[in-house]
Formats: structure tokens, sequence, C-alpha cells
């Protein structure tokens, strides 16, 4: 843990020295100490934490398994993450780790990279996310349309339900296929070799994991289930002929002192060199200019994704207890956690959802809750490593496609389909084809690319451009002159669609009246589209007026140094003034 504080204080120090950050690292849990902090919530954090690790442990290596590395990778990103996001987050009572999301994009990355490669990734989506909190894009985090995110978690789901089937059925696949056609095209070649045994305890494990919690909402299913599928192997080894099932044990094994160790090491996650694990042949391998710009989409989509999971449990989180985050805040620790857990083995973290609500209802009052789950999950680490060989993995495979369930609402998937605007359903659907059928990197970057021009479309629908006659006859304008009003903000969405309209101002118009009071925002293509229709006008001889600019399109004006020129162009501070100037110019011109 000495290792961690050092390399914790590092970064938070360099960071602070480097933006002024300095106050948000950590703001969840210095604000929690100003308002005091007594043995009693130290108690009602112990009791969170506890429960908290009674599923995080399971369910822990459970995604790792099913991302393709051994499942204690999966426990010490529960821990690393545990304690280093939640000091220096932004939210009181969220829980980080591995989640299941996660794994659709990691899985191809150890199919083509290795451990080492995918540790690697997680670190470079760290450095994405500190970034991304440093500009203070968490609030932007918000935009991402509900279509979008929709698509993603039904496509997530839909993967991790395929995923799972290798140890459901207990067969190995040929060639470590990493997409999901591939995945399902080797299943199937592999069906005659599937273990009944094992399908026989994913069964049981399915059916307690969905019994249990109908049974009483506050017993463990995970632990429970799990628990049961490992005595009931146990058993069956010894009293039944033949019986043999796939366990970490006889899956995994660690060298430790030159002792051939099966399972899941008893040590706590130790400091390492993330290129030292091994890419996907298990040679160790240096990182250069071409490995980072192939795994930089991949990288991308780990930082997005993460901050769109973390964000929206925080925000949860904060329905649930009535408390307040901060996501700039969240999003900097969140990247300092995934650069700090490559250097420990573990895999990419982000805020995990159904452990973020298990720790608001089992009471949770700090972030210290957090840092008693990671510890209570490297307790079992090394304590009960001995005992978890003998879990099955048919037993961890139901245990993610009940997540893997969990993660989608088929109604409400079937009723946005139904009533969305066809737009969104665009959106939904592409965004699922391709979390499906290709994979989850390009999925987000598409997603945020068709969130964007969703964006721009649908807020240049609100900018306009129309003269106004009414106006115009109130205040008795006389021929000569066109009153013209722009409503909404000017940037690169909207504003050259805009200023179309002013390309058919009529031969008998001497001024131009621009009413700008509704202009908030004006961006620089914005002012660009202004400058050019200006141009356009007085070459044609009219005279422009701008009228009521609002004091932030007025000061970009001024920047750019668009001025009064007689004749030319005019500010007026209203439009009653505006109007005035206007037939004044009109009277001396005639």
């Amino acid at each position: 843990m000495r290792y961690v504080d050092e390399l914790t204080d590092a970064v938070r120090s360099q960071l602070a020295l480097a933006y002024g950050i300095k106050d948000q690292l950590g703001s969840a849990l210095r604000a929690r100490m100003r308002e005091g902090y007594s043995l009693a919530d130290l108690r009602a954090d112990a009791r969170a934490g506890l429960a908290v690790a009674l599923l995080a442990v399971p369910l822990a290596m459970a995604l790792a398994r099913t991302t393709g590395v051994a499942p204690q990778h999966g426990l010490y990103t529960a821990i690393i993450a545990g304690i280093v996001v939640s000091l220096l987050g932004g939210s009181r009572l969220q829980i980080t780790g591995p989640t299941a999301a996660f794994v659709v994009i990691l899985e191809p990355i150890v199919a083509r990279h290795g451990l080492g490669g995918v540790l690697v990734a997680g670190l470079m989506a760290g450095a994405i996310l500190v970034l991304m909190g440093v500009a203070r894009l968490g609030k932007l985090m918000q935009f991402l349309p509900h279509p979008a995110t929709t698509g993603f978690t039904t496509g997530i789901a839909v993967v991790l339900v395929v995923l799972a089937g290798r140890d459901a059925l207990g067969v190995d696949l040929a060639g470590r296929p990493s997409g999901t056609i591939e995945v399902i095209g080797a299943l199937w070649d592999a069906r005659a070799q599937a273990h009944a045994w094992d399908a026989a305890l994913f069964g049981v494990t399915l059916v307690l994991l969905i019994a249990l919690p109908r049974i009483h909402r506050r017993i463990p299913a995970p632990l429970v289930a799990l628990t049961a599928a490992a005595l009931l192997a146990v058993v069956a080894s010894h009293l039944l002929d033949g019986f043999h099932a796939r366990t970490i044990g006889s899956t995994f094994a660690t060298v430790i002192d030159g002792e051939r160790v099966r399972g899941i090491p008893p040590l706590p996650p130790l400091p390492v060199w993330p290129w030292r694990l091994g890419d996907a042949t298990g040679s160790a391998f240096a990182i250069d200019y071409a490995l980072i710009r192939e795994l930089l989409p991949a990288a991308f989509a780990i930082a997005m994704l993460g901050a769109i999971e973390t964000l929206m449990s925080a925000v949860i989180a904060d329905g649930m207890a009535g408390t307040k985050h901060d996501p700039n805040a969240e999003l900097i620790a969140l990247g300092i956690g995934n650069m700090v857990c490559p250097f420990f083995g573990a895999i990419a973290c982000t805020g995990a959802l159904a452990r973020t609500a298990t720790n608001v209802r089992a009471g949770a009052r700090s972030p210290l809750a957090a840092v008693i789950q990671a510890l209570v999950v490297l307790g079992a680490t090394i304590a009960l490593a001995p005992l978890m060989a003998y879990l099955p993995l048919a037993a961890l495979a139901a245990l993610v496609l009940v997540f893997a369930g969990a993660m989608v609402e088929a109604r409400h998937v079937v009723r946005l389909i139904r009533i969305a605007p066809r737009s969104d359903v665009l959106v939904l659907v592409t965004c699922f084809a391709l979390t499906v059928l290709v994979d989850m990197a390009l999925a987000v970057s598409v997603g945020v690319m068709l969130a964007a021009l969703l964006f721009m479309r649908r807020m240049a629908a609100l900018t306009k451009i129309t003269l106004d006659t009414d106006v115009a006859e109130r205040l008795q304008m006389p021929p000569g002159i066109r009153l013209y009003e722009i409503a909404g903000p000017m940037f690169f969405g909207a504003a050259n669609k805009a200023m179309e309209i002013l390309d058919t101002v009529g031969t008998d118009a001497r001024v131009v009246i621009l009413a700008m009071k509704r202009v908030d925002v004006m961006d620089a293509t914005g002012l660009i589209a202004l400058e050019s229709t200006l141009d356009r006008l007085n070459r044609s001889g009219r005279m422009v007026i701008l009228a009521g600019l609002a004091p932030e399109p007025a000061a970009l004006l001024e920047r750019a140094g668009i001025k009064r020129v007689p004749d030319r162009l005019a500010i007026a501070p209203d439009l009653d003034t505006a109007v005035s100037m206007a037939i004044v110019h009109t009277a001396r011109a005639s």
C-alpha cells in the first residue's frame, strides 16, 4: 500500500502544480470530513464496505475471466481502483472497479495484444480521462443521447451472453476469436466438445442467482450461488465417476518462488511493469509509436465509456443518497486510477452502478466505505485464494449472464424504437449493430460522432432568421427597410444555414436591420458567416444595422474588428434606435 500512496501522491502533486486542480482531487472525502466523521459513521461505512465486497469478489473474478485474463486481475482492479479513485474522486459513495461494459472493449485487445496490451490501453485511457477532467468536460458527457447509450448497453449485453457461452459449455475455442460473429462461429464448431457437467453447473448457478433475490433481497446471491456451485462440484468429483468440471484451479496457475500455484496466487497486487506481462504470445514487448497508434482507438473507447458509466453511476448515487458529486474531479480521479492500475496488474476500471447502488443501500456515509470494500477484497484475495480455486468457470459464466440480463430492459428498448424519432432509432440501431458486429471501440467513436451530428442538426433547427413584417408595420417603417430577426445560437451547426435567407433580400431594400437580441452565443463559424453576409450586403449597396447585440456576441465582434462604418455598418443598442437610424439613412439617400 505504501507504493500506492507514494505513486498517487506524486501524480497528485504534479497535476496540482500543472493545472491548479489540487482542490478538486479528493473533494468528496474532504467535504465529508469537514462535516464531521464519527465512530458511528465508520461502523456504517464498514458494514457497507463488507456488503459491497461480497458482491465485488465473485463479480471481479467473473468479469476478468470473461475478458480473457486470469481472475486475480479483476480482484486487483477492485482493490487498486477502490482505494485510489475513492480517495481522490468527487463522488462520496461511488464504487469503482471492473465492469461488464468494459469486457466488450477489453476482450478483443486481450486476444490481439495479450494482458500487457490491455494494461497499456488502460494506461492510455487514464491519461485521456485526466485531460477530459482538466478540460472540465464532465458535464458535457450528459449530452450523449439516450438512444446511443441504450444501443451500447443492449449490444454489450448480447456480446456478454455470447462470451459466456465458452465457459457455460466448457469448450475451448480455436484461434482465440475476438469478434462476436467469430466467437459464435467458434462455439458452433466446438459444439460437439460441450461438457454436460459444466452446462449443469451453469444451469444450477443461474437458477440460484435468479431465485435467491426473490426469496430475500438481502441474501448475497452471487456469493451464495457460487459457493453452492463450488461445493456441488467438489462433492460430485468424489461421488461420481467421470465427473469433471473446469475450475479456476484447473485452468489458471502462477509460479511463485519457483513453485507452481494453481488458481489465484495468495498475494496482494504487486508493482509490475505492464509491458513485461506479455503480448498475445506471452512475450514481453516495448511500447512504440506503432503500438500506441494501434491501441489509441480502444483507449479512446475505454475513456469515453468509462466517463459515461462513471458519471451515470454518480448521478444515480446522488439521487439515492441526496448528495452531489463533482464530475470533473471524478473524471480526473478515474483517470489517475486507470493510470495506476496497470502498474499493479489491474485492468481498466470505471464506476460500477450495481456495486454503487449496493453501497448506498447498505448505508455508506463517505468514500471510506469504498476503501474498506477494497481492503476486504484484498483480505479475501490473500486468505481465500486456495478456496477460490474450486470455483467452476461455468458458475462465473452464469454470474456474467445474469448481469448481462440486468443491463437490458427489453420493453424499454422496444418502446423507444416504436415511439422515438427516426433519427434516434437510427442512432440506437447503429450503436447496437456496431457493438455486436464490429467492436466497441468503433461503436463508441461512431456513437459520439452521431451524437454530435444529431445535436448540431437539432440546434440548427432552433436558429432561424425571419423577415419580421409585423414589427415593421407597428413601427411604421418606410419602404426600403427590411427587418430580420435572428433567434438562436450562431454556431458552427446553424450559422450558415440560418444566413441563407439573407441571400433573398429584395433589390429595393436600402437598409437591412438584423435584430440580434435573441442571439446569446456566437462562435467563430457564426462570426465568419455574419462577416460574409455583411460583406455581400455592403457590396450590393445596402447598409446593415445590428440591433440589440447581447454581451458575448458584441465582445466577439469587437475582438474581430467589426466596427461602425458610415453608410455601410451601424450598431444600435435596441430595435427602436436601429429603426430611427434606418429612417434617417433612407431619407438622406433619397
